[in-house]
């Protein structure tokens, strides 16, 4: 199984979390189902989402130069801005790294699955979204400002849960691991809490506004029935406790620390936040989850034991290569046409999802409308925004100030602001 997430890793998973879903799925309810490539096993991550809240329209901004983190010396030039989005400046070097992370990412999503002309394809696709995605982030971030949603709380959990990850003692040793790494720890706070706040928006925003009936689920069953014709399955969610790479000595606490796990969901506490908490592997953030398998795609020692099994059981504490391993059975699919409850929060996340990305997009094109939105000529947004020019405008007497001090340190579509 892969092993925990370095830090570095963190930065990319956080922009890639911009346009994730809100599932409407209770937490004892399987995901829907995933193709049967018989990847290597287990992988698949599903962040989640926060829930909705109450949102105020939004206002158009004033747009203004933010300051940059550092400058080399008065005068001194240190970046140049590609856009603005009200008063926030998208800058080149933060274009470049969204770009190497959506190449990234292309080439891990094509891995052993695409020709290279599909991978080519995939990495441009990426590389000419990657603006538009900063754009749209700065978007929802102001946003989430603009309503007062916070997120502090959820910030001081998810660096927890990196701390955990990571297997370090207190949040001084997460900030020396990261300052480590040469990475400004003000600022990868900052791409955690904006990426949650970015979370919440469209949860708040969008998310809730999309209703799926049990009518439409109905319908959409039994003009499909064809796609519920599969093999005997199950649904899995693991809590995962590694021993690979520890002394021997350790052992026995780890084997303690998963005998815990069990009891405790054993005793009514659920699967998914234990395996948030004390889960190892790269499934913890998603509450364990697996995915779903048929028979053949795990080994003998898995198979056996839970295929046997029915919705909701658990297996004993399980020791593998990898180390300790509890695994519950999220739902036993019986081979044949399966029947409408065992198939229905699947059929609620697919109608879900396809309203969500054209809702989505729809809500941006309106937050675009009300904001001011202005990319350098030669850089195009996939949203369809290119070739305007940064202009200064009247702001309030105090945001004028900070743009004229903060505008000696840019470079304003190429040419040195005077």
């Amino acid at each position: 199984m892969p092993s925990r997430t370095p830090i570095r890793s963190i930065l990319t998973a956080l922009l890639a979390a911009l346009l994730f879903c809100v599932l409407p799925m209770a937490a004892q309810d399987p995901p829907k189902d995933k193709p049967q490539d018989s990847p290597p096993k287990p992988t698949f991550e599903k962040p989640a989402m926060a829930a909705p809240e109450e949102a105020k329209p939004a206002e158009k901004k004033a747009p203004v130069a933010k300051k940059p983190a550092a400058s080399t010396g008065e005068g001194a030039v240190v970046e140049e801005i590609i856009a603005r989005v009200n008063n926030e400046i998208i800058t080149k070097s933060e274009l470049d790294k969204a770009e190497a992370t959506a190449i990234e990412e292309a080439t891990q999503d094509c891995k052993n699955r695409c020709t290279p002309e599909q991978l080519q394809t995939a990495v441009a696709d990426e590389k000419k979204n990657a603006l538009r995605h900063l754009i749209d982030q700065s978007l929802l971030v102001q946003r989430g400002k603009d309503m007062g949603t916070s997120v502090e709380t959820d910030v001081i959990k998810r660096l927890d849960q990196i701390r955990t990850d990571n297997k370090l003692d207190s949040m001084e040793d997460l900030e020396k691991a990261v300052t480590s790494q040469s990475l400004n720890w003000e600022d990868f706070k900052s791409n955690i809490r904006n990426t949650i706040l970015t979370q919440k928006v469209i949860g708040n925003e969008v998310g809730s506004h999309i209703t799926i009936s049990k009518e439409e689920v109905q319908k959409y069953y039994d003009e499909h029935k064809a796609e519920f014709v599969r093999p005997e399955q199950v649904a899995l969610r693991e809590i995962e406790v590694k021993t690979d790479g520890q002394p021997a000595e350790k052992i026995p606490d780890l084997k303690k620390k998963a005998d815990t796990a069990l009891k405790r969901v054993q005793d009514g506490e659920d699967f998914g936040e234990i395996a948030k908490r004390l889960s190892d592997g790269s499934t913890a953030k998603q509450g364990g989850y697996l995915g779903i398998y048929k028979k053949g795609e795990l080994s003998k020692q898995l198979e056996d034991a839970v295929f046997v099994m029915k919705k909701n059981q658990l297996t004993e504490v399980m020791e593998t290569k990898q180390g300790f391993l509890i695994l519950q059975v999220m739902e036993h699919y019986d081979e044949g046409q399966q029947a409408l409850a065992k198939v229905e929060n699947e059929i609620t996340n697919k109608l879900y999802e396809a309203r969500m990305e054209p809702a989505l997009r729809e809500y941006l094109k309106t937050l675009r409308e009300q904001s001011y939105v202005i990319i350098k000529p030669g850089f195009q947004d996939a949203a369809g925004g290119s070739g305007s020019e940064i202009q200064e405008v009247s702001a309030t007497p105090e945001a004028a100030a900070k743009a004229k001090k903060a505008r000696k340190k840019y470079i304003l579509f190429g040419k040195k602001d005077t």
